[in-house]
């Protein structure tokens, strides 16, 4: 009797700097890795990179699907890029424009959904019906299974946690309103004030100037990360007011769907308990009925950099 052959999919990662992808075995397991540059502002120059990046992964694995998780909200259909607000999608047929160049069945997924689908089947999720997945990376992103379902909502754009308004009037934000958490509890938001501070020659914020050769532009997420890790008082400061922002922020969350665990994935999340820790302070604090019920869990992700490509894969076999 012959073994059946396993069916091998690709999941692709669309981001702001980065696109990946990865030919993935229905275990979640990755046989084959690749990434290139993100080209953001121009639509057809990031399709042609995710085709020729399909092509790449393709040459040597028998694919049968590609799913492909991008940022930004996707109709239910799974089909329609309607906005990206760091990407060039606007109301764009991506899966009809991705068909013309890729000639395997494929599913376009919001990337905070890929990623928590992901970690719901393969990952820190595992053990759990009902989960809250929170990305926090250059934006804040996010994911909801609630009885081990994936939810998309009407239109698709359930789970937009980055625009949960949490300063009414506050600064202003890439989806049109003002005050998001997306504006206080990402990793961009981290490097803005980071900035703001150098330029105000706040001394935590000059020293990391410093490291970064007196460029501002040279200040990124993982600088401060690093720094942070080694002990820097400022760069460790610096963290924990992001992760009391995003504790905050899944504090409102939790009241409204109730899941048994947060699962804490995206760039920013690998500063692990410098992040993870004031965020769990700050989500007690605020948690409604405190005292008199369960309190969920806030987990690492377990998956990683790699819970989106997984997911959108996984995805793309359903």
């Amino acid at each position: 009797m012959s073994t059946p052959t396993p069916r091998l999919a690709i999941g692709i990662d669309v981001g702001g700097t980065k696109i990946a992808g990865a030919v993935v075995d229905e275990e979640g397991r990755i046989l084959r890795r690749h990434r290139v540059t993100s080209p953001a502002t121009e639509t057809d120059a990031i399709e042609d990179a995710i085709a020729g990046l399909v092509a790449d992964l393709r040459a040597d694995h028998p694919v049968t699907h590609v799913g492909v998780g991008a940022a930004g909200y996707v109709d239910a259909d799974r089909a329609t890029m309607r906005f990206s607000p760091n990407l060039a999608w606007r109301d764009v047929d991506l899966k009809g424009e991705l068909a013309e160049r890729i000639d395997l069945p494929l599913v376009v997924e919001n990337d905070a959904n890929a990623a928590a689908w992901g970690e719901f089947r393969f990952g820190a999720g595992a053990d759990v019906e009902e989960f809250l997945m929170v990305t926090v990376g250059t934006g804040v992103g996010g994911g909801v299974v609630l009885g081990g379902q994936l939810q998309r909502g009407a239109y698709g754009f359930a789970a937009e946690i980055g625009h949960l308004r949490v300063v009414p009037g506050g600064r202003p934000c890439g989806c049109g309103q003002h005050g998001c958490l997306e504006q206080y509890g990402s990793g961009s938001a981290l490097v803005r004030g980071v900035r703001d501070d150098a330029a105000e020659g706040v001394p935590g914020a000059v020293k990391l100037l410093d490291h970064a050769g007196g460029d501002p532009e040279e200040i990124t997420g993982p600088l401060v990360s690093a720094a942070a890790a080694a002990g820097d008082e400022y760069a460790v400061d610096q963290l924990a007011r992001l992760g009391r922002w995003v504790g905050e922020g899944v504090a409102s969350l939790v009241a409204v769907l109730d899941p048994a665990a947060i699962v804490v994935g995206g760039g920013v999340s690998e500063a692990g308990p410098l992040l993870l820790d004031p965020m769990r302070e700050s989500f007690v604090e605020h948690l409604s009925v405190r005292g008199h019920r369960p309190v969920a869990e806030i987990r690492a992700a377990r998956l990683g950099n790699d819970a989106g490509v997984i997911g959108a894969a996984d995805l793309a076999r359903r």
